[in-house]
């Protein structure tokens, strides 16, 4: 009989509460938990593939070695053997930075692979540890770190009357980032807070599903967010809009930000940023007149050349208007897996994110982010010789080929490894198809998990520790364990939270959980005994409220920090691009496709093979080509060719494609079956942001022809 269990979702971040059907040791069947009090019965398309991900023809069900012949099966305990044995001589040799580990985002979605993976890197002395983070978002690291945080936490979305969404389509990314829209039932939940009489602000150079419910659709140009930004700023300072009582209180810099914005009054702002000036204004007194509610990004507005810039104003905009939890609230995301750390009305002091006294890349004056190094310098670190040249890579749930910059480029850096290691459960992904070993995982549904990655989104003190459901293929193990047995090999350690990892016997995972997590409100094996029936765990006597701030305390937001103003400055004062490649591409999130991995599930693909090229039909024209006709698009660095695909809700003169995308060893002619990737647009060492790294991955000029 079919026996049904509670469990949730990891093909995702938003790790949604399931119902899972089991059948003879298989799954057979996944949907919406309809009586979690935070999901309410909410799954996805890609979520509910979980049992042809689990069984489908598509799995690695067993590690495999790359030979003169191609790659054969090994055992994984036999290939971990060899590949410590590998390591280990590359370290002797060259030192531990010649070793590099890269988490993917699939390696996020186990609660023990982002933090083993970091805890690996440190126990060889590598600085070479990469994440995605770096790739799509690390501005949000660099400001958060660089201005100060309000220890009460920022308003919610269940709490705001007013919201700012720039470049952001949670309804198909399923991705909010603090402040936004969770992704826990997206389209139901918006509508309903707008049905209760929520305003919404959308800056998004497409009519997105997101825009299309808005009260004001800014359609921004691409790249251009940091006008339309100045110009609200502009309109908030110069009409007296903002939290003057907070901002004297607890902001300085407010001198040099009214200079720099100085140079953007409205008209000239909608100008730059391709808006009506009457929206632009109305958008800023309608953001600013809300009393809860803040500005929050997507990737592609960092990923659009301006990263840091743009998350600068967006964290002036919020400060401005102090869209804080204040003394005697609840604080907002009290989280249950996270360091527990004091919640008051007062202003952390901003943390150095980068620089001097970190680990330094040979390449661009580039440094450690936080805790990891740019991937954009990834590639030259591997190809350039040298002290410190990179020549093993371990990637962690990762597709470096379809995901960095310049994929040609990311191909010979791949080629020229002594070792390269994919742990990966596809072993058809371009970079695992290039890999001297490639270990299979156990899945999600084979192991356990805690809900650590999803919290920053819950607004209540709500946690999971899911049991395995089903048995794993034989010989598979997780990816912590994988990197566990390496280093147990090399007899190098694993350091976390709660202190060094034993390395004499593996752990289990709850123990390694324990500790990765130590200092948190509930440790995982705490939560997992109060766990009945597999449902979520509510702990309302962990949710804190704000406390009085220190009035002594020394800490205030400072809007003049990291030289920001003046690069606003010269943003303002920069030419503008030539006319020789006239289109803008941009960025966009599928409903079908989960980043770079993922993409060969039969029910997907039967949605979608190929990356399109959605244009305005009136571009359609002015190329000329027809729906569905093949085009080719050049930039400065690269083209590629795509299906073009007819969308009205497009801003004329921009292409959206999927970012992460393609195979090189696939030509032009397999562009409908297989798409192709736009980082072949891209250079990493051209048009970079200087503090993150960052390439220009989205707002790339382009020039469009037919094919």
């Amino acid at each position: 009989m079919p026996e049904v269990r509670r469990s949730f979702c990891r093909f995702c971040h938003a790790n949604c509460a399931m119902l899972v059907t089991i059948e003879d040791g298989r799954v057979t069947k996944v949907q919406g938990d309809p009586d979690d009090p935070v999901f309410g019965g909410y799954s996805c398309i890609k979520g509910r593939q979980l049992p042809e991900a689990h069984h489908g023809p598509q799995r690695l069900t067993v590690s495999q070695k790359r030979g003169a012949e191609g790659f054969a099966d090994i055992d994984t305990m036999a290939a971990l053997d060899e590949i410590a044995a590998k390591l280990g001589a590359i370290i002797a040799g060259h030192g531990p930075h010649a070793v590099a580990v890269y988490g993917g985002t699939y390696a996020f979605q186990n609660s023990a692979g982002v933090g083993s993976a970091l805890a690996f890197a440190q126990g060889l002395g590598t600085r070479n540890i990469y994440t995605s983070v770096t790739l799509d978002q690390p501005a949000k690291v660099y400001t958060t770190m660089q201005y100060g945080s309000w220890m009460g936490g920022m308003h919610t979305f269940a709490e705001a009357d007013v919201a700012f969404f720039i470049g952001n389509n949670p309804i198909v990314s399923h991705y909010g980032p603090p402040g936004g829209l969770p992704p826990f039932s997206p389209s139901r939940r918006l509508r309903d807070a707008l049905g209760d009489g929520l305003k919404l602000i959308v800056a998004d150079p497409r009519q997105s599903d997101v825009a299309a419910l808005a009260d004001i659709h800014l359609p921004v140009r691409p790249g251009e967010d940091p006008a339309l930004l100045a110009g609200i700023v502009n309109v908030i300072l110069s009409e007296g809009l903002y939290d003057r009582a907070f901002v004297q209180r607890y902001v300085d810099g407010l001198d040099a930000l009214q200079r720099a914005v100085a140079a953007f009054p409205p008209a000239a702002a909608a100008a730059r940023a391709g808006v009506e000036e009457n929206q632009l204004v109305a958008a800023a007194r309608m953001f600013a007149n809300g009393t809860k509610g803040v500005v929050s990004t997507g990737t592609g507005p960092e990923m659009a050349g301006n990263g840091t810039l743009t998350q600068y104003l967006v964290s002036a905009l919020n400060i401005l208007c102090g869209r804080f939890c204040r003394e005697g609230e609840k604080s907002s995301i009290p989280r249950v897996f996270t360091p527990v750390t004091p919640r008051r009305a007062e202003v952390a002091p901003p943390m150095t994110p980068y620089g001097k006294g970190f680990p330094a890349s040979r390449f661009r004056g580039l440094t450690h982010l936080g805790m990891e190094m740019p991937c954009n310098v990834l590639a030259d670190e591997i190809l350039t010789p040298g002290e410190g040249q990179v020549r093993a890579l371990i990637v962690i749930g990762g597709n470096p080929l379809v995901a960095f910059p310049d994929q040609d480029k990311m191909a010979r850096a791949l080629a020229g490894l002594d070792l390269l290691v994919a742990i990966d459960v596809n072993a058809e992904s371009a970079t695992a198809k290039r890999a001297d070993y490639v270990l299979a995982p156990k899945m999600c549904l084979e192991r356990e998990d805690i809900s650590n990655l999803s919290e920053w989104w819950y607004e209540i003190p709500y946690a999971r520790y899911t049991e395995a459901m089903i048995e794993a293929p034989e010989g598979l193990i997780e990816e912590w364990e994988m990197l566990w047995e390496l280093a147990h090999r090399l007899g190098t350690g694993l350091p976390l939270a709660g202190g060094p990892c034993p390395m004499d016997e593996r752990p289990t995972k709850e123990a390694f959980l324990d500790l990765m997590v130590a200092g948190c409100a509930a440790l995982p094996s705490q939560v997992r005994a109060d766990t009945v029936d597999g449902k979520a765990v509510i702990y309302p006597e962990l949710h804190p409220i704000v406390e009085a701030g220190d009035p002594d305390a020394p800490g205030r937001f400072d809007l003049a920090a990291g030289g920001m103003p003046d690069r606003l400055i010269a943003y303002g004062a920069a030419d503008q691009p030539t006319p020789d490649f006239p289109w803008r591409m941009v960025s966009r999130r599928s409903r079908h496709r989960f980043n770079s991995t993922g993409q060969n599930l039969p029910a997907l693909r039967a949605k979608r093979t190929t990356n399109p090229a959605f244009l305005h039909p009136d571009d359609l024209a002015r190329i000329p080509c027809g729906d569905g006709d093949i085009v080719r698009i050049r930039s400065a660095a690269g083209e590629v060719v795509a299906v073009a695909r007819a969308a009205p809700n497009m801003r004329p003169g921009v292409v959206s494609m999927a970012h992460a995308f393609g195979d090189p060893g696939i030509g032009p002619e397999g562009v409908r079956e297989h798409g192709a990737s736009t980082n072949r647009l891209v250079s990493e060492s051209v048009r970079y942001d200087p503090v993150t790294g960052q390439s220009l991955q989205s707002a790339i000029p382009v020039a469009i022809t037919p094919a």
